[in-house]
């Protein structure tokens, strides 16, 4: 049991390590490269959901071809390919483009304390107080982060608040969506194909071989990296993981995205993080860690 928990917590930190990894590399490629997020967010989500689909059918083919057999479900795992998967990374790839790794990422860390206030509107009742307190860190974390502690000034380019605030909603529909289909399929055949959907959608819509970027070495093994370690195995490890611990420790452990986007971001590509940048984002993190402890106390 105890090797198990130990393996479940190495694979929940390696997921997000990488997720955060690739979110700096993927500004490297933004900013020195010139590759457009458009492209990379097809490609990412193309060349990844053939890898995972093609996981799912070697391992259980009959699991990973499950949902195509309801139509209701087939339905409900489209509309959560454009409006979950698609839109989560769009909207955050395209904030490091407009901003930084490091924001982008933190500001998607806002996702939390957004479902909270849908779920107390959803269920009508009025939320906890420790949910109240997790709502109240997260934003004044958001604007130390966005004003470096000036209120009326806005130190952050506003497309990437802007997109950053985008996000976190798409990561909350992210989260909230496919719990049925999830719960009825399991992580790899859903997220598998949904990537295969958004990333073929994509990849049509924004006639990708008509905007292939000038390739070196370099470039090869960033996209290389962000496909297939940033976003394939991430999201294996991550979900493995789950097999092992609880998903609230696995939330907490989650934070690891942020603070690896945000100390390669400081190390490499020379973002700066002053006081009240710092505090903001340890409040946004802080939030994970609060409900985390909040749903440990009630077991």
């Amino acid at each position: 049991m105890k090797n198990a928990s130990i393996r479940g917590i190495m694979l929940a930190i390696t997921g997000p390590l990488l997720w955060g990894i690739s979110g700096t590399i993927a500004q490297f490629l933004f900013d020195d490269v010139h590759i457009s997020s458009r492209w990379l967010v097809s490609v990412r989500m193309l060349i990844s959901g053939i890898l995972l689909v093609l996981y799912g059918l070697v391992g259980d083919h009959r699991q990973e071809m499950g949902v195509w057999h309801h139509k209701k479900d087939s339905l409900s795992l489209i509309f959560f390919s454009f409006i979950g998967m698609a839109a989560s990374q769009y909207t955050y790839f395209m904030a490091i483009e407009a901003g930084n790794a490091a924001t982008a990422t933190i500001l998607q860390f806002l996702s939390p304390a957004m479902i909270i206030i849908y779920l107390a509107l959803w269920n009508r009742r009025f939320p906890r107080r420790i949910d109240v307190f997790s709502v109240i860190m997260a934003l004044s974390g958001t604007v130390l982060l966005v004003t470096h502690g000036q209120l009326t000034t806005l130190t952050m380019p506003l497309g990437g608040f802007l997109w950053g605030v985008g996000a976190a909603v798409s990561s909350t529909l992210y989260a909230l969506l496919p719990r049925k289909l999830l719960k009825e399929y399991g992580s790899i055949p859903i997220v598998g194909w949904s990537m295969l959907i958004g990333g073929t959608a994509f990849s049509l819509y924004y006639r990708i071989w008509d905007h292939m970027p000038a390739f070196s070495w370099t470039t090869y093994g960033s996209v290389s990296f962000v496909v297939i370690f940033g976003t394939m195995f991430a999201y294996l490890f991550y979900l493995q993981s789950l097999r092992y611990i609880q998903p609230t420790t696995a939330s907490v452990l989650g934070s690891f995205e942020p603070l690896s986007a945000t100390m390669l971001s400081i190390i490499f590509l020379g973002v700066s993080f002053g006081v009240p940048e710092t505090m903001g984002a340890v409040l946004i993190l802080g939030t994970v860690a609060v409900q985390a402890w909040a749903a440990y106390t009630t077991m």
